[in-house]
């Protein structure tokens, strides 16, 4: 039997998602998508996962959709059996809980906007992006004429999307598009341990606190402010002066381990 193209591990909380297309520097096949749009519906159920860690196996993230497979099915079929599909991008985006991007490798096009799917981003120093729409000939649909320019700034976005150059890791990260540069070898480490933290914060509060971020970052600043009021008001309506107390002790403690390490 073939090794599954998305492999899925569990363990303490935390769900790990690895593309599994090495030798097609896990291009995203219909099957591809597919799946991780099955296993992201089926992660919401699932109520023992608290972070997704989502990455590639071998020398790459993810270079975009299977061209190979696309040629040979025409654009129209393929968008027109992506419309009786799951909507994988979307499914992503509604997803409630933390989703770290650890970019091992090259994320290219569709697999650039794959990664620009995640809450934020932690790459190799073997990580390269690139969007090479314009040099393939279509228009990006998941995201990237938006979202880069947001996290990025739109100059930056531009000249990346109109020539398709590459953008190294180091430069990605003094440009503010991934949080952290680390050793390959560190890459998964430091991301199981980023999402461990966020598992010992307040059950349930971090969904509360990504659904507030995301959905005022579409607003205007006013609007975003009065969302984030009413809804701050909302949930400490349901809080205690003893909750509250416990949950002080906890962040004091945990603020002089810090400080000592």
């Amino acid at each position: 039997m073939s090794e599954s193209v998305l492999l899925v591990e569990k363990k303490d909380g935390i769900a790990t998602l690895t593309l599994n297309r090495p030798k097609a520097m896990n291009a995203l096949s219909r099957e591809l998508v597919s799946l991780i749009g099955r296993t992201f519906t089926d992660l919401k159920e699932d109520k023992e996962t608290g972070v997704v860690i989502l990455t590639g196996a071998g020398r790459a993230f993810c270079a975009g959709l299977d061209l190979k497979e696309l040629a040979q099915e025409g654009v129209a079929e393929r968008e027109s059996e992506a419309a009786d599909t799951l909507n994988t991008i979307d499914i992503i985006h509604s997803y409630d809980r933390p989703i770290i991007g650890a970019v091992n490798g090259t994320a290219i096009t569709g697999g650039f906007e794959l990664a620009l799917a995640c809450d934020f981003l932690i790459a190799s120093t073997q990580a390269r992006f690139a969007d090479t729409h314009a040099r393939v000939g279509v228009l990006p649909g998941w995201g990237m004429s938006q979202k880069l320019s947001r996290m990025i700034g739109i100059g930056r976005a531009k000249e990346l999307s109109f020539t398709g150059n590459y953008l190294s890791a180091e430069q990605a990260l003094a440009w503010g598009l991934v949080n952290r540069v680390v050793e390959p070898e560190d890459l998964l480490p430091v991301c199981r341990t980023l999402a461990a933290e966020m598992l010992t914060c307040v059950p349930g509060l971090v969904s509360s606190y990504k659904r507030v971020i995301d959905e005022g970052y579409g607003m205007p600043l006013s609007e975003a402010l009065r969302m984030e009021r009413e809804t701050s008001r909302e949930h400490s309506k349901k809080l205690t002066a003893q909750f509250i107390a416990s949950q002080r002790q906890g962040v004091q403690e945990r603020g002089r381990e810090q400080k000592k390490g």
